[in-house]
């Protein structure tokens, strides 16, 4: 038959097979089947599989699509974006799949985002950086090089680092640039605390002193200690200033005038780290709001009321054993909300507002791993060997990274942790910059960063 003639006879042929019945049309198939050989059944039997097939995202209400999704896992979905290009936007507009997703890696959520697409963004980022995390490859190392003795007085602060050392000076970094901005002649420097105007310095020479970063001045000096000050806080609202000294007493100071308000006695050890902090929780001892001195030594934590009224007692002493049998390391968090120190026994959490014990995490060879930072989801420890990353809702390392033969110190000062924000839940902000830096023994300091993403 010519192609003419076919074609107006397949016309017909189409038009009287529409006007059949159901009934009428399958009968004419089966007849149709009955009369075809094998090169005609094959063609059937492929190009049924295809007829057959239906797209569920197209044909559903978006509502259903999304809710199907959702049983999907994140890398399941992934692969479904594949599919074709009205999958790929209908997955990628399902926000709550990839909040979640978000979620479980530990990132920090912000729900007022509506933009479908952020999410899905958000998530392949969050993947990248845990990948890297996992295959310790996250991080990259530099080192700061300008002093001339030992380093033992180290503070970090808004992406500026201050170094104290036997070298009676103390230097001001800027950690991205590797640039020293500021440095000034001190007296031997055991600890350090800055903020845009001045410098406050604890010493070896058992004084403490308040210079001024753009002239170097020296403008006030604290005299009352018989003993070396480890630690330094202060508070320029209260105009007060603390100090924790090898003379097992914490004073309190008149940031203004330098003159001691107060001597807090009970220690029977050094003490190695004083916090001045607000209170964010209420209980039978203090409200939010409140500001609260802690001071730490070798074996107990002592929580102290503060304020404009500055006599005061200890309102409750926190240890990990009363026979003293278990030391604490010497660095401690308290963000109003929790204190956290380490000791071989593990990391201990107490609550603040009871003073009860929340948790103790015992990850396996524990007993020389100290704290550097604690947040709502991770935790930045390290030993002699390692840095470590620490998923708190697991309590499992997640990440390490090596460490050089740093110089080690009873008191802790030495070494620290950098930004703290990604430690409540990453965002792809602020896993930038500083994460650890401490002093080595040719006087310079090693520095650990967040290695841009990829």
């Amino acid at each position: 038959m010519e192609k003419k003639d076919f074609e107006a006879w397949l016309d017909n042929i189409s038009i009287t097979f529409l006007s059949l019945t159901d009934l009428q049309k399958n009968e004419t198939l089966d007849h149709l089947i009955s009369l075809s050989g094998a090169v005609q059944l094959r063609h059937l039997s492929n190009n049924l599989e295809i007829l057959l097939k239906r797209d569920f995202l197209k044909l559903l209400p978006l509502e259903l699509s999304f809710y199907l999704l959702k049983w999907l896992d994140p890398q399941t979905l992934l692969t479904c974006c594949l599919v074709s290009k009205q999958w790929n936007k209908v997955i990628s507009a399902c926000t709550e799949v990839w909040q979640t997703a978000c979620k479980n890696l530990g990132w920090q959520i912000d729900d007022s985002v509506q933009d479908p697409l952020h999410w899905k963004k958000v998530y392949l980022k969050a993947i990248l950086r845990m990948k890297q995390l996992k295959d310790h490859e996250a991080f990259e190392t530099s080192s700061l090089i300008g002093h001339s003795a030992r380093v033992y007085a180290l503070y970090y602060k808004d992406g500026l680092l201050c170094t104290g050392s036997d070298d009676l000076s103390a230097k001001l970094w800027d950690v991205s640039t590797g640039q020293c901005i500021y440095g000034i002649q001190t007296h031997t420097c055991a600890a350090v605390k800055f903020d845009e105007q001045k410098l406050v310095t604890g010493s070896f020479d058992n004084t403490i002193a308040c210079w001024e970063w753009s002239s170097g001045a020296k403008m006030q000096h604290f005299r009352g200690h018989t003993g070396a000050v480890f630690s330094v806080d202060y508070n320029d609202e209260l105009d007060i200033l603390v100090s924790g000294s090898a003379d097992f007493t914490v004073k309190v100071w008149a940031l203004s005038t330098g003159t001691c308000l107060n001597t807090l006695t009970g220690h029977t050890e050094w003490v190695t780290k004083v916090v001045l902090q607000k209170c964010k929780v209420k209980s039978l001892m203090h409200s939010p709001g409140d500001y609260i001195l802690l001071s730490a030594d070798k074996y107990e934590i002592k929580i102290w009321p503060i304020g404009r009224e500055i006599n005061c007692k200890c309102l409750k002493t926190l240890s990990v054993s009363e026979d003293r049998s278990i030391s604490l390391q010497p660095r401690l968090h308290f963000d109003g909300k929790y204190i956290v120190c380490s000791s071989a026994l593990g990391l201990y959490q107490w609550d603040f507002a009871s003073y009860d014990i929340l948790r103790v995490i015992k990850p396996p060879d524990f007993s020389n791993v100290s704290l550097l930072g604690f947040g709502e989801i991770f935790a930045l420890l390290f030993d002699n060997r390692y840095l470590y990353i620490m998923d708190l809702r697991t309590e499992k390392l997640i990440s390490r990274w090596p460490l050089p033969e740093y110089r080690k110190s009873k008191r802790g000062s030495s070494f620290l942790a950098g930004e703290m924000s990604w430690l409540n839940g990453l965002n792809g902000q602020n896993d930038m910059g500083l994460v650890f830096a401490t002093s080595m023994p040719d006087h310079s300091i090693h520095l650990v960063l967040w290695k841009e993403h990829g």
